[in-house]
């Protein structure tokens, strides 16, 4: 079964110097757009639709304070949080990776399969620098982020076609369980 579907999009508008940034697309509802779709670019993942016309859509990127990805290291399938500190266009920060994981420098970082945002696989990053601090038991990760911000010109938004589908099943999972 077809899980995702993809549609080309030009970015029209784009920001990568605030703490919250987002991209417009000339694409909308009227090609099928939803909030909470994904969109990627060639050589990684960018953020997911926030808002929605007819003919347009605005993106969260992945460089707003907001924005936690699901994503795990590729090599041994280790998931934590990606997040965006602010900063520079080109960081980010892998959280929850416990001081048990073997890592290295270098190491690739894709989406997981947590989340029905995107597919599982879609590049993140790689590792640029870790650390592990006296008394902690995760290491502080930063990642070169795989997307160049600066200069999109067109993305994918990506569709998760069961994601009503999951999102509803999981909300039916009691709070205190």
């Amino acid at each position: 079964k077809q899980e995702y579907k993809y549609i080309t999009a030009h970015v029209v508008n784009n920001s990568v110097n605030r703490r919250s940034n987002y991209l417009t697309l000339n694409k909308g509802r009227a090609d099928g757009v939803t909030t909470r779709d994904g969109v990627i670019a060639s050589n990684g993942a960018v953020g997911k639709v926030k808002y929605v016309s007819e003919h347009f859509c605005v993106v969260q990127s992945l460089l707003h304070k907001d924005t936690k990805i699901s994503a795990r290291i590729k090599k041994n399938k280790y998931a934590g949080e990606l997040r965006w500190e602010g900063g520079s266009a080109t960081k980010a920060a892998l959280y929850d990776i416990a001081v048990h994981v073997p890592i290295a420098i270098g190491d690739t970082v894709v989406t997981s399969s947590y989340s029905p945002i995107y597919p599982e696989g879609v590049a993140l990053g790689t590792i640029a620098h870790f650390e592990l601090k006296p008394g902690q038991n995760f290491y502080n990760i930063t990642i070169n982020l795989s997307t160049t911000f600066e200069n999109l010109t067109y993305v994918y938004i990506v569709s998760n076609l069961y994601k009503n589908e999951q999102t509803k099943l999981e909300e039916m999972i009691p709070a205190h369980d």
